[in-house]
């Protein structure tokens, strides 16, 4: 199998992530300088409250427009920074839209009814019958309060993701009815010709982010290479390999360690996207995904039909080669997390150790694919059995299996318990955080 090879980077090169994160930082810091200047150009009213509340509405516009550049899935992002801490930051900044856009009506409308005499709901009612864009604006407001409460932790676990999601795309509609509020009201808006230009450019480009990368280039990738499956194999009693196949695979840019989000395209399933990572490195013929019967959607993939077609949404994720900083690795999963784990081996060179921790024996899925091919590569295979009490990856077994750890990539994959544990471990044992590349799976449950 021909495989993509990756040596490490440099030592002097900037690390992808550092890159990306900074990058991202640097737009933020600008665009809010901007925002700033152009609130100053435009002035300020008499009122203190009206001038912070406006002030919260520019900037809950701008942390808006930073929320879909996070969730466009822009590839070049994607790759260096990881769709589970872009989730993450969009997560953070989200709540923090929330508290501004509060922000923005509480000040607003007390600052009015200051002035008028007003009381608090008497006086947003006032604005929304006689300003235009209020009432369009308090309708994304709500839109927006609803889906930050549905967001919330205790919520969230309740939902089934489609659920969740579905509610989620109506953040558009609530991103659409605040930019005609902002070009329909906003002081600062229409404060100059430069001003104007800038606001339009920003909602252009973040706008046209999403659509690029939610809605293009899934079309287009998948237009171009019409995925098929060609093959279903089961691995266990629970476990089933399915490998897909289709045109021009080489120039698909996928990498060991990445996933997809699959949607098999049959009458009762072609509404639902599952992530699986692919278990074998693409070799620009085919892809492989193994997946474990842990819900509706995985479990029906034993009985998915060859010659389905496929419609795959990707590749994403930054657990991949590119971020190597040493020449030797040190690969662990645990459990199904094998899969990623199994796809990295095929593709790093250098010395490698593999720890593969599950239950039982029985549990072991893909062993013997990653026994031939370590004894190939002439890796190190540890297989781990047995009760997480006691912790078989603990410190001193850990740093006994592979005593040059804290001078090896660490590569980790696995159910969430297990990945904490482990991260503890390697804290512990002094592996520098450079060093650790694990991307956690929650944004599809």
């Amino acid at each position: 199998m021909t495989t993509v090879q990756s040596p490490p980077a440099p030592p002097t090169a900037i690390r992808p992530r550092v890159a990306a994160r900074t990058g991202l930082y640097a737009v933020l810091a600008v665009n809010v300088a901007v925002v700033a200047y152009f609130f100053v150009q435009a002035g300020f009213a008499s009122n203190t409250l009206i001038v912070v509340g406006r002030l919260c509405g520019l900037l809950g516009g701008l942390l808006m427009a930073f929320q879909l550049l996070l969730v466009a899935r822009l590839p070049w992002f994607d790759r260096r920074i990881g769709m589970d801490r872009m989730t993450l930051w969009h997560r953070w900044i989200g709540f923090s839209l929330l508290w501004t856009l509060v922000g923005h009506v509480v000040f607003i409308t007390f600052g009015y009814g200051e002035s008028s005499g007003l009381d608090p709901v008497n006086q947003l009612v006032d604005l929304a019958e006689t300003t235009e864009g209020v009432l369009r604006a308090l309708v994304a407001w709500v839109l927006i309060i609803f889906i930050g409460a549905v967001s919330a932790r205790w919520a969230r676990r309740r939902l089934a993701y489609e659920t969740w999601h579905f509610i989620h795309l109506y953040t558009y509609a609530a991103v659409v009815l605040a930019f005609t509020h902002e070009v329909a009201v906003g002081t600062t808006f229409v404060a100059s010709s430069l001003a104007t230009a800038y606001w339009w450019t920003l909602w252009g480009f973040a706008l046209g982010a999403v659509v690029l990368g939610r809605a293009v280039l899934p079309l287009w990738r998948n237009w171009r290479h019409q995925l098929r499956v060609s093959a279903v194999v089961p691995e266990s009693h629970n476990v089933v390999s399915v490998y897909i196949t289709g045109r021009d695979l080489d120039r698909m840019g996928a990498r060991a360690g990445q996933f997809f989000l699959w949607r098999f395209m049959t009458r009762d399933r072609w509404w639902q996207a599952n992530p699986f990572s692919l278990s074998a490195a693409p070799d620009g013929r085919s892809l492989r995904l193994t997946a474990k019967a842990a819900g509706d959607g995985s479990a029906a993939l034993r009985h998915v039909k060859v010659g389905t077609r496929v419609f795959a949404e990707g590749p994403y994720g930054a657990f991949t080669a590119m971020h190597r900083t040493r020449p030797e690795s040190l690969l662990i999963a645990g459990g199904v997390g094998v899969t990623p784990i199994r796809a990295l081996l095929e593709e790093l060179e250098g010395h490698a150790v593999v720890i593969y921790r599950v239950s039982s024996d029985r549990d072991a899925v893909l062993y013997d694919e990653l026994r031939d091919l370590a004894a190939t590569k002439g890796a190190e295979l540890h297989l781990v059995t047995g009760s997480p009490v006691p912790d078989r990856l603990a410190a001193p077994e850990l740093s006994r299996l592979v005593p040059d750890i804290a001078d090896r990539d660490v590569f980790l994959c696995g159910p969430p318990p297990m990945m904490n544990a482990v991260l503890g471990t390697l804290r512990e044992l002094g592996v520098p955080k450079p060093q650790i590349h694990f991307e956690r799976f929650s944004l599809a449950g």
